[in-house]
């Protein structure tokens, strides 16, 4: 059995981690574009804004999503910053829910950030170890 330390099974859980991310960032934004209702507070109604804002995220996750599956598992490089980047836009999303006073719209992304950001850190611990 390899360790978490390796080069490949920290490759591989860096990229699991970064495709469910980035999968349900995806998802969330898609669920924007078809339902607003569903990730707006329950108080608010669906405007033309709500969906312009929609758009928005369906514009940086989608392409986020493509991005990070494409390179699953082929580029320890690429995969390193697209994880990064995938972890901070959950760190953001959860800020996003803090002002938004929703508990769940805060959890949920505070804990795939901290998985998002782990397997960064084991990808980037096994690359410099190697290196």
């Amino acid at each position: 059995m390899t360790s978490l330390s390796s080069r490949s099974a920290a490759n591989r859980i860096a990229s699991l981690v970064t495709a469910v991310n980035v999968l349900v960032a995806g998802g969330f934004s898609i669920a924007g574009l078809v339902s607003p209702k569903s990730i707006l507070p329950a108080d608010y109604a669906p405007t033309e804004a709500s969906f312009i804002f929609a758009m928005y995220a369906a514009a940086r996750s989608i392409p986020l999503a493509l991005m990070a599956l494409a390179i699953y598992k082929q580029s320890e490089a690429a995969m390193l910053i697209l994880a990064t980047l995938a972890g901070f836009i959950q760190l953001l999303d959860a800020g996003v829910g803090w002002l938004q006073h929703d508990p769940g719209k805060v959890i949920g992304p505070l804990v795939i950030a901290a998985f998002q950001l782990f397997a960064v850190y084991l990808l980037s611990s096994a690359r410099s170890s190697v290196d």
